[in-house]
């Protein structure tokens, strides 16, 4: 086994490892995007949504921490682009967020309710996985091709917030992506932490823990799993990665990837890749710790209905989360933690999608015992 084999196998364990300790927290905590906006919602309770932010703030110092002191490469993460595909974002992160409320949670949710007994999430991995596949690759991918993907803006110094001010200030883009990260993830840190009533062993494991993993994931890609020079190509390469580029967390193209790479498994160019590591890795550790809390049981749909609004919440939360290139964790705490201008339009639209969908729920249920 050469020296590339074995230090990709050490990435995908890391993956692994990292994404396994997601699932733990996620289990315990009841960290979710998707609660959390319910809970804003419906109750006016933000304890959920300070966890969510306060874990994108410790992401974005990290993510310019590891950038300044030179271990990654920001202009080759995933999310590095020159074009600020704006209406793309806008429009999968609304079915994302739409969908994500009526499947009963987003991407990593699913995957942790998969872990803890719940049947009707496989359905939804099922789906939301094929319908991502076929965004990626198939008949909706042409479509998303020649629609919103053909609507975009030129950013030649890229499609990020370090490099709009910059532009704005004359001064060096790398320096300003990372001041910004600092500053922008510093106000997210301070505007969390000052409620005395968040201070919590949960609250904090939930936020902190899950910035910190994402930190790591940065890492273990960018800098662990970098080859400057590959002996057999003679090119740079991130091992493990299916883009080649840097990635972290994310659960839409990563699922696809699973399904694909199990149903082609005796195809030999059907690797395991990171995305595919995490998406084991979070129901893993779902399930042991569902397992341990004693907390572990099967649950099936109610009715119909409920197997309807499950499967139409796959379907858009599959073509919004590629066409939004990424999910809750995908676009709200990996992409966002990079600064990416397209991070924060389709965060802005999932949650703006997640608000109208759980309205529309409450709406229907007020009918109902009308």
């Amino acid at each position: 086994m050469n020296d590339v084999t074995t230090l990709t196998q050490q990435v995908l364990l890391a993956f692994f490892i990292i994404a396994v300790a997601v699932g733990v927290i996620s289990q315990r905590t009841h960290f979710c995007t998707m609660g959390a906006i319910a809970d804003v919602v419906n109750m006016g309770d933000w304890t959920r949504a300070r966890q969510w932010m306060l874990a994108i703030g410790v992401a974005m110092i990290g993510f310019a921490a590891l950038v300044q002191l030179d271990l990654i490469d920001a202009s080759k993460t995933l999310y590095a682009n020159n074009r600020f595909m704006w209406l793309s974002s806008a429009v999968g992160g609304l079915m994302f967020g739409y969908g994500m409320v009526m499947a009963s949670g987003c991407g990593n949710k699913t995957l942790v309710r998969i872990g803890a007994g719940n049947l009707k999430s496989l359905v939804v991995f099922l789906v939301l996985g094929l319908s991502a596949f076929a965004t990626l690759k198939g008949i909706t991918a042409v479509v998303r091709v020649n629609t919103v993907d053909a609507v975009a803006l030129s950013m030649p110094n890229g499609a990020d917030l370090g490099a709009l001010i910059a532009a704005v200030t004359g001064h060096t883009s790398k320096l300003t992506a990372i001041w910004s990260g600092y500053a922008l993830g510093t106000v997210l840190v301070l505007w969390v932490l000052r409620h005395a009533d968040f201070w919590t062993v949960e609250n904090l494991l939930a936020s902190v823990g899950i910035g910190a993993l994402i930190v790591a994931m940065w890492w273990v890609s960018g800098h662990f799993g970098f080859l400057p020079e590959h002996p057999e190509t003679l090119e740079p390469v991130y091992l493990g990665t299916n883009s080649g580029r840097i990635e972290a967390m994310s659960f839409v193209a990563p699922l696809a990837h699973s399904l694909d790479w199990l149903m082609f498994f005796s195809d030999k160019s059907k690797v395991l890749t990171v995305g595919v590591m995490s998406v084991v890795g979070v129901v893993v550790g779902s399930a042991a710790s569902a397992l341990q809390q004693k907390t572990f049981r099967w649950e099936g749909f109610a009715n119909v209905e409920d197997l309807s609004q499950h499967l139409l919440g796959g379907v858009l939360m599959g073509v919004g989360g590629v066409t939004a290139m990424g999910c809750t964790f995908g676009q709200g705490l990996s992409g966002i933690s990079t600064l990416s201008l397209n991070s924060f339009v389709a965060v802005a639209a999932i949650v703006t999608g997640a608000v109208l969908s759980i309205r529309h729920q409450v709406a229907r249920l007020e009918r109902s015992l009308a």
